[in-house]
């Protein structure tokens, strides 16, 4: 068995453009990881996508709009959006609190996969 205490790890700012907080994310269990992240209100993360890794949006708290690809979706609390390998993405806070979810990458999240779109 393994067990992380995720919610005692510190909250930071990545330049992405939102408040990340490492839930779960070891060399041990290359199989996925788990950050929750924070987008302010107003906020919008910069276009980036993920090389090599499926990510899952999973929305706690606020409301805002995903642009995936070349499509765009309003998303909520339990709404759950799927990301493959490579794709564009970037999250909008289109409400009035702190939009908030779970970033769920499998493989797990490594910086050298994070491509920043914005910076080409």
């Amino acid at each position: 068995m393994q067990w992380h205490r995720g919610g005692d790890q510190r909250e930071y700012w990545f330049e992405e453009g939102c408040w990340i907080t490492e839930w779960a994310n070891r060399a041990d269990d290359e199989s996925m990881s788990i950050a929750r992240a924070r987008v302010p209100v107003r906020g919008v993360t910069r276009r980036h996508a993920l090389d090599g890794l499926t990510e899952r949006y999973v929305l706690l708290d606020g409301a805002g709009r995903a642009e995936i690809g070349n499509r765009s979706i309003d998303v909520t609390v339990g709404d759950v959006v799927v990301i493959e390998p490579g794709e564009a993405q970037r999250i909008t806070n289109t409400g009035d609190v702190d939009l908030v979810f779970l970033a769920i990458c499998t493989p797990r999240f490594r910086p050298e996969a994070y491509r920043d779109l914005e910076a080409q």
